[in-house]
């Protein structure tokens, strides 16, 4: 009885965190089904009929409310950042929730008014960038090592599920509600139920062991882990890992004794490896951001409408459905793919997929856009779902795979600051100039470029990343001992002969007959 206590509590505390999710998840789904319903555009005057400026005025109004709680999840992912070591990871979850909160109650309630709503979508993107950082940090740093990948996923599951629900939703009120006020304002404050019911139930949760460890608070500490692992505060496995917990903070303020971000940033700049594996993160939230992901999640119901389906409600179906496919690929990928195929063949099928279906996108809209082209259209609206699971196995999780694995303890904070601060902006900055792309590059030039991306990106990622599955992050820099160009190739020999060697191994792909000599030795 104890230890299904035990469980359910630790169960609660993961769903609790991980509905930290829900603002980005429904922002991408939720409001942008809503934005797009007849209440919406007649009441902040965005309907064609409405609008007495240029088409490109338009458009870019229409971005505007699209972006803004992106670029405001930038710099509160920042701010977030430097507090939540002082905070606490729970403080700073219950503070970015409650920011969250007020800015989509502005919007929810803006009415019309556009000025409201622009700056409600700052507010709230402020929280809901604070919970992208602070909700993984907290998950991360509850689970027990062999299933920490698990665990933080469901962070991301719990994301897309309410980003396919937004869309489902935005239909289903689309269909039983009258074009009015309260039709948008119904779709977009519903998600403000199970976030606020998170809020209230955080307040029954402890902080991390590790943060309470680091504050010097060891005894909360350990009854804190005691009660996540439903053990006893003196059971050794409780106590063996809170050791390997002081342990590693040790280590940690040994490697980063008398140093300060801008010491370290200069390191980055000036030692080889540091900087080639600064520059790979940094190369990989380009190529994922600008290849297109972002941008067409939040028009997904518009370019469906491209595709071939005129009817609004048609749309936000194709779209729920859209999301349930980035649900399920997702899953597969990170509870399956990843682990199984590597890092690199996820990477690059995914970008692959993406290039293939921009390329054809481009030809249709160029070519057969409103053409009544049944099999064209049909072909089109199959490529969207397509390029969803080319996303979901490929950069959209890899990158931030990539950008916890390479970096060593003494760089990996300023680098996940940058990582996290350039995600944000090149997200912003798709966001934004995507509908002004569609009007000035009549569509299919937004294709085109995409496609581009994806081009450069597959010959750049192709030759720089190495496959870090299996590579323990004490091992990494290995991997990066060779040009950046033969990232490729390198790999790092884990057999016995490896283990005995002194120094570090770099070793190009090993044959089969060296694969069986190596098992032959080992036995």
């Amino acid at each position: 009885m104890a230890m299904d206590k035990a469980r359910l509590h630790y169960l609660v505390t993961v769903v609790v965190i991980a509905c930290g999710s829900i603002p980005k998840g429904y922002d991408e789904g939720g409001f942008a089904g809503a934005k797009n319903l007849e209440s919406f555009l007649l009441d902040f005057g965005l309907t064609k009929e409405q609008w007495t400026g240029s088409s490109s005025a338009l458009a870019s109004r229409k971005a505007n409310i699209s972006s803004f709680g992106v670029l405001g999840a930038a710099i509160g992912a920042i701010m977030i950042l430097c507090v939540a070591d002082r905070l606490g990871r729970l403080r700073s979850w219950q503070l970015s929730t409650g920011v969250w909160m007020a800015g989509f109650l502005m919007t929810t309630f803006a009415s019309g008014n556009t000025g409201l709503l622009l700056f409600s979508r700052i507010f709230g993107g402020l929280g809901a960038g604070g919970l992208t950082v602070v909700a993984p940090l907290y998950l991360s740093e509850i689970a027990p090592a062999r299933s920490r990948g698990m665990i933080v996923s469901i962070y991301m599951v719990i994301l897309l599920s309410f980003l396919m629900l937004g869309f489902f939703i935005s239909y289903a009120a689309g269909q039983a509600m009258a074009p009015t006020r309260a039709q948008y304002q119904i779709v977009i404050g519903i998600a403000l139920v199970p976030v606020g019911l998170a809020f209230i139930a955080s307040f029954f949760l402890q902080d991390t062991p590790r943060w309470l460890a680091s504050q010097d608070r060891n005894e909360e500490a350990s009854a804190v882990l005691a009660q996540l692992r439903g053990r006893d505060a003196t059971d050794p496995l409780v106590l063996k890992e809170l050791e390997d917990m002081h342990a590693e903070m040790r280590d940690k303020r040994a490697t980063l004794a008398g140093t300060s971000t801008w010491s370290i940033a200069k390191e980055i700049a000036t030692i080889p490896t540091f900087r080639k594996r600064f520059l790979l993160g940094l190369a990989m939230q380009t190529v994922a951001q600008w290849s297109g992901g972002n941008g067409i999640t939040y028009y997904i119901p518009e370019i469906f409408g491209y595709a071939g389906i005129p009817d609004s409600n048609q749309s936000l179906i194709a779209s729920g459905a859209y999301g349930a496919v980035k649900l399920v690929f997702t899953m597969v990928f990170t509870w399956g793919l990843v682990d199984v195929f590597g890092r690199r063949r996820c990477f690059i099928a995914g970008l692959l997929l993406q290039c293939v279906t921009h390329i054809y996108m481009a030809i249709y809209m160029a070519e057969w856009i409103n053409s009544g082209n049944g099999p064209a259209s049909d072909a089109a609206i199959a490529s969207i779902f397509i390029y969803a699971v080319g996303w979901s196995i490929g950069l959209c999780t890899v990158q931030y795979l990539y950008g916890t694995e390479i970096y060593p303890t003494r760089i990996r904070n300023v680098c996940y600051a940058t990582n996290m601060m350039v995600h944000w902006f090149f997200q912003f900055g798709v966001v934004r100039v995507t509908p002004n792309m569609f009007d000035s590059l009549d569509i299919w030039g937004a294709y085109v470029f995409w496609a581009c991306v994806c081009a450069v990106g597959l010959v750049l990622l192709g030759l720089w990343a190495p496959e870090t599955k299996g590579v323990p992050m004490e091992r990494m820099t290995e991997l990066f001992d060779g040009p950046w160009y033969m990232g490729w190739k390198a790999r790092v020999r884990l057999d016995s002969d490896a283990e005995s060697l002194d120094g570090p191994v770099y070793t190009e792909t090993k044959t089969d007959n060296e694969k069986s000599e190596a098992r032959s030795h080992s036995s």
